[in-house]
């Protein structure tokens, strides 16, 4: 039997501060293939991603662009939406980059202005109609 105490567990848990968290491994191409099924990734992402997916307003989303991010090429596709507070309540719309490592979803910027600038935004009614 194996006993593993909480210093051991929170070992495990940490996380090194200078590399970011992703979900795929970067092999450092800089030739990325385009992500085909981009809308159907972001929504089921963003489906886990907010607190309540139900009530989205005001999506939209601009088809992924190639940026250089992290000194890396990236596709980029960058979505604006406000969600649903706890409260019932809604924000002013946010801003988010969504970036694609070898065609698949890798990561989402939260401080999206910079990759998302000058991008052309098309309705996402896919996103406001999510359950959860």
């Amino acid at each position: 039997m194996i006993v593993l105490l909480p210093a051991t567990l929170s070992a495990c848990a940490a996380v090194d501060e200078s590399k970011p968290i992703t979900f795929t491994e970067d092999r450092g191409v800089s030739s990325q293939p385009f992500p085909k099924n981009y809308r159907t990734e972001v929504q089921s992402f963003l489906r886990t991603y907010l607190n309540d997916p139900v009530g989205v307003r005001d999506a939209v989303m601009a088809e992924p662009v190639e940026r250089v991010i992290g000194g890396r090429q990236r596709y980029v596709a960058c979505v604006r939406f406000s969600a649903r507070e706890s409260d019932g309540g809604y924000r002013e719309p946010h801003e988010r980059a969504i970036l694609f490592v070898d065609g698949r979803l890798d990561r989402i910027v939260e401080n999206a202005a910079e990759p998302c600038a000058g991008l052309a935004y098309a309705p996402f009614p896919e996103l406001e109609k999510m359950t959860r």
